[in-house]
């Protein structure tokens, strides 16, 4: 027999699994009501326009579709993916760059993150002082791509001989990632981890770290703007 202490924990945890259980239906109940939505705009039944342009949706269905949608689509993301769509949206409206790159990139600078236990931001925020998100960059020096790694000081971090190469952007920012966090670990802080990272451990003013920490900064702000807004 149940006692009465445990009677209110059952309880708190048997919500919880019904709670579990109606979020795939409220998923799928959205995405069902964002396609509806869809064929009415379509075909002008719910705003009236039928009469006029049967084919032809007004401005304000199209923009109900979008939002519907947007939100239908929120509900099927987990947080990661949500902030992961965030910052792609953001990096690619500063830097001129398409939605669909910017979310693979973001998206496997969230998955080297995890793997190398960095903050993310912090790996795209080295990106865009990097080569500003230019894969193709290529310095005087011999830093390539994205995260401008110089291939001949990282040859265990990656595979030539398996044709892999650093002028991949998956690649790239895999072999960065894991360059950042050994500085960091060899210098102790963040800080000092980027200096090594750019070269420039005798730079007192911490000039590289201080740049890219702004940027990070710059892109944690914009991010919240954009999740205001939506």
């Amino acid at each position: 027999m149940m006692t009465a202490g445990l009677l209110p924990h059952f309880r708190a945890l048997e919500n919880e699994s019904k709670r579990r259980e109606l979020r795939p239906v409220v998923a799928r109940f959205a995405l069902a009501s964002a396609a509806l939505a869809l064929i009415g705009a379509s075909s002008g039944r719910f705003d009236g326009t039928a009469a006029n342009d049967p084919g032809r949706p007004t401005a304000a269905s199209r923009a109900k579709v979008s939002t519907i949608a947007l939100a239908a689509t929120r509900l099927t993301q987990s947080p990661v993916e949500e902030n992961i769509e965030t910052l792609a949206r953001v990096v690619g409206s500063k830097y001129r760059v398409s939605h669909d790159v910017t979310r693979e990139f973001v998206g496997t600078a969230y998955r080297e993150a995890k793997r190398n236990r960095l903050d993310p931001l912090l790996i795209v925020a080295v990106m865009a002082v990097e080569s500003g998100f230019n894969p193709a960059a290529q310095s005087d020096g011999g830093a390539i791509g994205l995260m401008q790694v110089i291939p001949r000081y990282h040859p265990d971090k990656f595979s030539a001989a398996s044709g892999e190469s650093v002028r991949d952007p998956s690649t790239n920012i895999r072999v960065g990632s894991r360059a950042l966090k050994e500085y960091i670990v060899r210098g102790g802080t963040e800080a000092a981890g980027l200096q090594l990272y750019n070269g420039a451990p005798g730079d007192t003013s911490n000039a590289y770290a201080t740049k890219v920490a702004a940027e990070r900064q710059r892109l944690q702000d914009a991010m919240r703007r954009a999740r205001e807004r939506a």
